[in-house]
C-alpha cells in the first residue's frame, strides 16, 4: 500500500509541472520576454520600474486578472497557457524590479 501511495504521489508531481509555482525569470524567459522586453504594443517594458509603478499600485491581485483576461494585444493568460496565480505574480514581480 506504501509503495502504491509513493508511486501515485510521484506520478502527479512529474505529470502536473504547474502544481509548483514556477521562478518569475522562468516564466518570463518562457512566455512574457517575447513582448515585454521591447514593450510590444504598449506592454510595459521588464525592468521598467517607472512603467509599473502605476500598475503595481492597482494591486496585484487586479494584476493577475488583467493577464488572465488579457489586455490589448495581450492574449488572455499572456503567452503562458500552463501558469497559475502564483506563476503570473513571480513574473510581474520579476519583471517589475
Amino acid at each position: 500500500m506504501k509503495k502504491m501511495l509513493a508511486m501515485t504521489a510521484f506520478a502527479v508531481m512529474t505529470m502536473s509541472p504547474s502544481v509548483f509555482a514556477q521562478d518569475g525569470e522562468a516564466v518570463y524567459n518562457k512566455a512574457c520576454q517575447v513582448c515585454h522586453s521591447m514593450g510590444v504594443a504598449g506592454a510595459p517594458k521588464s525592468h521598467d520600474v517607472a512603467a509599473w509603478e502605476p500598475r503595481l499600485a492597482q494591486g496585484m491581485d487586479t494584476l493577475i486578472a488583467t493577464v488572465k483576461t488579457g489586455k490589448g494585444a495581450m492574449p488572455p493568460g499572456g503567452m503562458c497557457t500552463d501558469c497559475t496565480d502564483e506563476d503570473y505574480k513571480n513574473a510581474i514581480e520579476y519583471m517589475s524590479k
